[in-house]
């Protein structure tokens, strides 16, 4: 029985379309990328005013080839250059034979922080210009783990640094003696007593800064808990006063000082150490947070970048990152995390803002028959109900369960996939601004990638 097999010829020369758009399908992403660009205002980019110099890439350019990039799973300013070279659609968008090198790449983007913030409102409101984006509706807010480009290993924590510095002042003490000795035995080759000491003086003003920065870092923690502590213990004497004897254990004031293992980074020092994946491991992280729409579309509408470990002080910041320009918010959803009296009391701002639809205890994702019938609300709280009552009976409600239900079916399909099929899941640059900023860049990104899949493809061109 013969082989039939198509006949793949490399010997013959073989002659391609010179028009590079002949080689991309009509419902490529680089098209719509291109046309939303071209929408835009870029006068806030940074360029070379005088003309002087070298040419430069015109910033529509090199913002359309940063966001299909990031779109298509490339981050690194080195894999976008190689990109150039190699990928079709890349080298539509830098005109066929223009290859930007690594650092230009990256010089643009650490100059245009503000601009790449600008560029995230500008590009929904070109998602309402068209229909794929409500001004009036719901937004689901969530946070998720990002490791930053430094290791875990590389942390030191607040004990630890305190006996590694009184071990360094040992060394230091031990070494300088010996050099004072007229007949000290010599160090391994190589070694001098005065770069020893002078290693050791190092070493030891970097561990002091580290814990300088954990307790400046603590301070903040500290009047957090120290608030909490007071609200508990005026609650308990109130009831004292009214000649009742408060239930459970008494509260404790919190510590003067940071905890022992509380950490510090020597790489990237903004980042810090938090749980991840399903909480059974740690890795040094940056927590990414988002709002966004529940009203259909699934566009990222707010979105910053924050070292705290956990969301409970997120709940305002999130829903205060969404541009007034783009949405008025209507209601807000959020899992048992971000919940605390004091936020939901500042979001909704006594009625005249957004309606808050927050957990405020853990539900396991497995359904019981009971949990599928069909049920009237129960009745209301008492006035005097605290915030956390009124809140677990709202969720309780047909409207609560509906709009709460939003958040599993918005927020985290989008950190999924900007993780899964963007490949966004580490920080390249270091430090809570530049961290920031490639933030932007992967939900900008992200959002073209949505309102491509909306559009079914479609050029923007032919929708303006």
């Amino acid at each position: 029985m013969s082989e039939n097999f198509i006949n793949v010829d490399r010997d013959t020369p073989m002659l391609f379309p010179v028009d590079l758009r002949e080689w991309l399908p009509e419902n490529s992403l680089v098209h719509f990328v291109i046309d939303a660009v071209d929408t835009l205002d870029l006068k806030s980019f940074s360029i070379n005013t005088r003309g002087s110099g070298s040419a430069q890439y015109p910033p529509s350019m090199m913002l359309t080839l940063l966001i299909y990039c990031y779109a298509t799973g490339r981050f690194s300013s080195r894999e976008i250059e190689q990109a150039t070279y190699l990928d079709i659609a890349v080298r539509y968008i830098c005109g066929g034979d223009k290859h930007p090198d690594h650092d230009t790449i990256c010089s643009f983007r650490l100059k245009n922080r503000d601009a790449f913030k600008e560029a995230f409102v500008k590009v929904l409101m070109v998602a309402s210009e068209i229909g794929n984006l409500k001004k009036v509706g719901g937004i689901s807010v969530d946070g998720t783990k990002i490791s930053a480009n430094a290791s875990k290993h590389s942390s030191v924590s607040y004990k630890r640094a305190l006996k590694k510095i009184k071990q360094l002042e040992l060394e230091i003490e031990q070494l300088t003696q010996k050099a004072e000795e007229a007949d000290n035995t010599p160090l391994l080759d190589g070694l001098t007593i005065p770069d020893e000491i002078s290693r050791r003086i190092n070493r030891k003003k970097a561990l002091e800064k580290a814990r300088s920065v954990i307790e400046e870092r603590y301070e903040e923690i500290y009047k957090e808990k120290q608030a909490e502590y007071e609200q508990k213990k005026n609650k308990r004497d109130k009831i004292r006063e009214g000649g009742n004897k408060p239930r459970g254990r008494e509260p404790k004031p919190p510590e003067d000082t940071p905890p022992d293992n509380m950490q510090f980074n020597f790489t990237d020092g903004d980042s810090r150490i938090m749980k991840a994946g399903n909480g059974n491991h740690y890795q040094q992280s940056y927590n990414g947070q988002a709002a966004v729409d529940t009203e259909g579309s699934m566009l990222i509408l707010g979105k910053y970048v924050t070292a705290h470990v956990n969301d409970k002080l997120e709940l305002e910041p999130c829903v205060d990152s969404v541009d007034p320009a783009v949405r008025s918010i209507s209601d807000v959803s959020s899992d048992t995390g971000y919940y605390s009296g004091k936020a939901v009391l500042a979001v909704e701002q006594d009625g005249s803002g957004p309606t808050v639809y927050c957990a405020v205890e853990k539900h396991g994702h497995h359904r019981t028959v009971d949990d599928l019938e069909e049920k009237v609300d129960p009745p209301p709280p008492s006035k005097d109900a605290t915030i956390k009552e009124k809140m677990a009976h709202r969720l309780k409600t047909k409207v609560g369960k509906e709009r709460y239900k939003l958040r599993k079916q918005t927020v985290e399909p989008v950190f999924g996939i900007i993780k899964s099929v963007m490949g966004f899941r580490q920080f390249l640059l270091r430090g809570k601004d530049k961290v920031d900023l490639e933030w932007d860049l992967a939900t900008l990104s992200y959002n073209f990638k949505r309102m491509h899949k909306l559009n079914d493809g479609r050029r923007l061109s032919s929708m303006l």
